[in-house]
């Protein structure tokens, strides 16, 4: 039996997707975690051989949590699962240390056999998705992600400075080098540009 945990944080979509694993006759849903704090303390308890994960979730992003269970005594294999159909997330995603980047739209056998590929010590990524990521790399930094990221949910320089404990300078030439990298007018822009390619 493959063992897997579900990281989602949306209660009827990590419902849905547990019940429809449990149709797979060798495949044991061991658990699912709402967050990514919670779905990696469930890694070290339950020791699935596969960790399914959102990438949008609270506290521990998919992609951060996909990064830190590398460390883990006996790492699961992670397939991510998710919405964004864009180049720059699956890249983030392959860096991080995903095997498999499923789509939510795609037809519910692929999920069972990206599980069972993955498990298998393969890969399982939409071809034409992952032609795409290598043409456009991400030019941001973890650090002027982090900030154009506050940037975007409205946060101001100052209000930006005291969260990460910089100064407003550091925060402005931050920002400054993201709008640049992007070619944006503006954080907004930059933002949108960003989001739109998959890098923030």
């Amino acid at each position: 039996m493959i063992r897997v945990l579900i990281a989602e944080d949306q209660a009827m979509v990590a419902g849905a997707l547990a019940a429809l694993l449990a149709i797979e006759r060798d495949i044991d849903v061991v658990g699912t975690a709402s967050n990514g704090r919670e779905a990696l303390a469930a890694v070290r308890t339950l020791r699935p051989d596969v960790l399914l994960s959102d990438i949008e979730m609270p506290e521990m992003t998919g992609l951060e949590l996909a990064a830190a269970v590398k460390h883990e005594a006996s790492p699961p294999r992670v397939v991510i699962l998710t919405t964004f159909a864009r180049p720059g997330y699956l890249r983030r995603a392959l860096d991080a240390g995903a095997s498999g980047y499923v789509l939510k739209d795609a037809p519910s056998r692929r999920l069972a056999e990206a599980i069972r590929r993955v498990h298998a010590g393969g890969r399982s990524i939409d071809p034409e998705l992952a032609a795409e990521a290598w043409g456009d790399a991400d030019p941001l930094s973890d650090r002027e992600r982090q900030i154009l990221r506050l940037a975007a949910d409205g946060r101001s320089g100052p209000e930006i400075a005291e969260e990460l404990h910089l100064s407003e300078g550091t925060v402005r030439n931050y920002l400054s080098e993201a709008i640049s990298k992007v070619g944006a007018r503006n954080r907004v822009d930059a933002a949108r540009i960003a989001r739109t390619k998959g890098w923030l």
